[in-house]
């Protein structure tokens, strides 16, 4: 269910989900939500423990109110985005939606502040930061958004243009953001979905001059080569996984007449399970490891077991969600699931989505670098 905040009609009347506002301890977040409230809109689940807590009870086990995390976030992002153009330093960022697949929205996304913005697109970077580090900053990136068709992204004009050549970028660039409305942004009442900013369809976009990362750069002339050879090739090269990800997801990568837009999500997955599929066949031609071993991780209520034994190569992901987690909202007790692949691999997609590819890939990083061959299992916890 989705509701718009519109002004009462009389100062008496007052709406129901105006709760959000008296759980902000900052008077001037309030009055900027209160003042603004044409520019944001709360959606909540049909069933869910977030709006029966309203952010105090905590009735789903987390120390701290993700939702209201979120609220301060936004609000602290209100005054910056209360015009139809937008001036700032993209980290580089662009997305690529898959709603409405082929035809999908595409953009770059523009925080509007003139700084190094890098972080705010480097997962790779993110690793000890507090929950509200990150959703604080990439609650400040706004979406532009255009629709394009996925293969007829090329004819699609300047936009787009800039698009891909922001995705190519090798440091933050600024940009110039202009929208044909005020940005929106969604404070969705439930404690597993996501952050993100608010977003807009485009009028104009125009971009500084940048200078490309020179890897990638290579394989984008590059228009005979596939867009496998492509990724493995500036993976080689030591250019960063998130970098690769993001130029697959604009179609710089393939031949010429094959290169298509791919929706973000699905470009992560994709570029994980080509770079890590390599990675396995040299891992099988190293000798095995002479012991077992295990190794451990916790961030973020998420904590990982990474078993190692000494046997032919083998990879199996299990993940067990406590109550009160994303797959796991409602239920009073772990549910557990997980997926697996032997010597020959697997040719159908992993049930358990695209952390089944990342693991894998992180696994594989590691044997690589050792010129060892091992059997391994990962087992997260998704605790609330």
């Amino acid at each position: 269910m989705k509701y718009r905040f519109g002004k009462p009609k009389r100062r008496t009347q007052r709406s129901d989900n105006l709760w959000i506002l008296d759980l902000l301890e900052d008077s001037s977040l309030v009055n900027e939500l209160n003042d603004n409230r044409d520019i944001w809109t709360a959606r909540q689940p049909q069933s869910g423990l977030c709006v029966v807590c309203k952010g105090s009870r905590m009735l789903c086990g987390k120390t701290r109110c993700p939702v209201m995390l979120r609220v301060n976030s936004f609000a602290r992002s209100v005054p910056l985005i209360k015009t139809l153009n937008i001036f700032g330093a993209s980290p580089p960022s662009v997305f690529v939606g898959r709603v409405g697949y082929p035809y999908v929205y595409a953009g770059p996304m523009v925080p509007p502040i003139h700084e190094d913005t890098s972080l705010y697109d480097l997962p790779e970077l993110w690793f000890g930061k507090t929950i509200d580090e990150i959703v604080r900053f990439r609650s400040m990136l706004i979406r532009g958004k255009h629709r394009v068709h996925v293969r007829r992204f090329e004819e699609a004009g300047k936009i787009l243009d800039v698009t891909r050549e922001l995705a190519l970028a090798s440091r933050a660039t600024d940009v110039e953001l202009s929208l044909k409305k005020h940005p929106r942004g969604s404070i969705v009442l439930n404690a597993d979905v996501q952050p993100f900013g608010p977003s807009a369809p485009i009028r104009d976009l125009r971009m500084s001059s940048a200078r490309w990362d020179h890897q990638l750069e290579k394989v984008y002339y590059d228009t005979d080569l596939r867009a496998k050879s492509a990724v493995l090739e500036v993976y080689s090269r030591g250019v960063m996984v998130t970098k690769i990800q993001r130029a697959f997801s604009v179609g710089a990568f393939g031949v010429k007449p094959q290169r298509r837009l791919v929706p973000t999500r699905w470009s992560i997955t994709a570029v994980d399970s080509m770079i890590s599929k390599d990675l396995i066949e040299r891992v099988k031609e190293f000798p095995l490891i002479n012991e077992y071993r295990l190794y451990e991780s916790s961030y973020l209520e998420n904590q990982f077991e990474v078993l190692m034994m000494p046997d032919a190569w083998s990879y199996e992901a299990i993940e067990a969600w406590y109550p009160g987690t994303v797959w796991n909202p409602g239920g009073r007790r772990v549910v557990m699931f997980g997926d697996w692949e032997g010597y020959s691999g697997r040719s159908s997609y992993a049930e358990i989505g695209g952390c089944y590819y990342a693991a894998r890939l992180a696994v594989c990083e590691l044997l690589t670098k050792e010129r060892r061959q091992a059997s391994v299992v990962v087992l997260r916890e998704a605790r609330p």
